[in-house]
């Protein structure tokens, strides 16, 4: 859901559930704060959180959201020059990066963001704008006293944080989002606003295709339905009475030698002649 201009609504959950304020650390250089205590990556610049996950970039005025969803073309310089080493959480396709520089965000989103974002990597940091006090304000409201919606959330932040955003986005997004009504409760999934309609879709939906894919791997596949094998042990219906039969004439033999006295036992049938019993016909 856009704006209209790069941000969307705050309305969305990304999976950062935290019981209190965070403990935001300054980084070396740099007008920005990072939480290395996080299961994430969450910073903090400008008088925002900013947080980088699946592949995008988020931001909220409340240390635990909701969120909304950053184009990547608005993405303030300062958050894309932070070092991976700074990445609690980093994608795979981050490590082979060098963890002192930012991550490659022209490899990441493309010739077209490239072109766009020129010279986003360079700067003077003898001129880098200072940080922004952070809003311990938040600490008291944890639990049940976080604000339940985003308008008790700016009303909060009127009354306790009189910092203003530097970046004209963030500042345009702040106003456009108080002449709203009430947004849809907090939702789970990511959804699909990508910002301008002069993105390019194919470059801007991909970070590397394995850490697209991966997931997809797990899903089990479907197994035909289980077919009725033949009764292969049985024997063919007809062929019963031809099993009777050849085994009638063997029963007629043996009990034919039974009555004669033959027998194993006693030497009768195709075992005559043999052992003991051939002893006592050679004696007669």
């Amino acid at each position: 859901m856009s704006v209209g201009i790069g941000i969307g609504l705050p309305n969305v959950s990304i999976g950062i559930n935290l019981g209190g304020y965070p403990d935001l650390r300054p980084i070396p250089g740099y007008p920005v704060y990072y939480a290395p205590n996080v299961p994430g990556n969450y910073f903090f610049y400008d008088g925002m959180y900013w947080s980088f996950w699946n592949d995008n970039w988020y931001v909220s005025s409340w240390y635990n959201g909701p969120w909304a969803l950053v184009d990547p073309y608005v993405v303030p310089v300062y958050i894309l020059r932070v070092p991976v080493r700074y990445y609690v959480e980093p994608p795979v396709y981050f490590r082979s990066w060098a963890p002192n520089y930012p991550p490659r965000w022209g490899q990441h989103w493309g010739r077209g963001w490239e072109e766009r974002r020129h010279g986003w990597d360079r700067w003077d940091r003898s001129r880098a704008p200072g940080r922004a006090p952070l809003p311990t304000y938040q600490r008291r409201y944890t639990g049940d006293r976080y604000p339940s919606t985003y308008e008790q959330q700016q009303r909060v932040r009127r009354d306790s944080y009189r910092y203003q955003p530097k970046n004209s986005v963030v500042r345009q997004h702040l106003r456009e989002v108080e002449k709203r009504p009430s947004g849809p409760p907090v939702r789970q999934e990511r959804p699909e606003m990508r910002g301008p309609g002069a993105m390019p879709p194919a470059q801007m939906q991909r970070g590397p295709e394995r850490e697209r894919q991966a997931p997809m791997q797990h899903e089990p596949r479907m197994q035909p339905p289980a077919q009725h094998a033949p009764k292969a042990m049985e024997p063919p219906r007809g062929h019963e009475p031809r099993i009777e039969q050849r085994m009638e004439p063997r029963q007629e033999r043996m009990q034919e030698r039974m009555e004669r006295g033959g027998g194993p036992e006693r030497g009768g049938g195709q075992g005559r002649g043999r052992g003991q019993d051939k002893d006592d016909e050679r004696g007669r």
